[in-house]
């Protein structure tokens, strides 16, 4: 059976795990040949092994501008074209608004709405007419979450920057879309908070907010990611999909 991605060409940056590493498996089980990024090379090598075919990794941060321009280099060079793009990479810091450095903020600004405008930016002389372009923003830009102010803005500027893009470029036919999962059970909860016990306890105290009972699965934000990348919706544009169990609609 054909996939829904056949002879597509993806690009997913933040792809090499949980939730980006999920969608380019997806993505790759479709048909299409997706490129991923990430800053560290052992975990882009092992995200490359993983997905295990159809797949180039380019190491780099979206941040710098430098990176993402070697980025379409390659991509150019490889394939010559895109016809979705995943701006998915993206950080986040548990902090309280007295706690938060300047540098902290600026942190999460550069890579979540620095890095997502020029991903975007620099992959339009590569996106094909018709393309797909999904960003993948999070609930919390619905909800007041305590420590996560910051984030949260950022999560509404993508949002925006979706609704802009839509109509910039409906000409051309290029559908922008975002993405807001909920809590989803990946290893961003240890990186954000370090604290094992205390993640487990975010975990649990997540749950208990979602009406599904449960977090959310990567491979479940992959499926998602799929339906707004390919012709699935091919009459939605501009949209956000909520994919967090229920938690900020009910």
């Amino acid at each position: 059976m054909t996939g829904k991605l056949e002879g597509k060409v993806a690009l997913v940056t933040g792809g090499t795990t949980g939730i980006g590493l999920a969608i380019a498996q997806e993505f790759v089980n479709q048909g299409a040949y997706v490129f991923i990024t990430g800053r560290r090379e052992a975990e882009l090598a092992k995200a490359k092994e993983t997905i295990g075919r159809n797949v180039t990794a380019v190491q780099g941060d979206v941040a710098k501008l430098e990176d993402l321009d070697k980025l379409y280099d390659v991509v150019g060079r490889e394939k010559g074209k895109l016809d979705i793009v995943v701006a998915n990479a993206g950080i986040g810091k548990l902090a309280s608004t007295a706690e938060t450095t300047p540098a902290d903020f600026d942190a999460v600004f550069n890579v979540n709405v620095r890095g997502v405008f020029f991903t975007v930016q620099k992959a339009l002389k590569l996106l094909q007419d018709g393309g797909s372009v999904v960003v993948v923003a999070s609930n919390a830009q619905y909800l007041g979450i305590p420590g996560f102010a910051p984030y949260s803005a950022t999560k509404a500027a993508v949002r925006t920057f979706v609704r802009s893009w839509a109509a910039e470029f409906k000409d051309r036919g290029i559908r922008f879309n975002t993405l807001s999962p909920g809590p989803i059970d990946t290893p961003i909860f240890n990186t954000v908070i370090p604290d094992p016990e205390a993640a487990e306890a975010a975990k649990k105290g997540f749950t208990a907010q979602v009406p599904l009972g449960r977090i959310g699965r990567p491979e479940e934000m992959g499926k998602a990611a799929l339906f707004l990348a390919s012709d699935d919706s091919s009459f939605s544009t501009g949209i956000d999909l909520v994919a967090d169990g229920g938690m900020s609609q009910i």
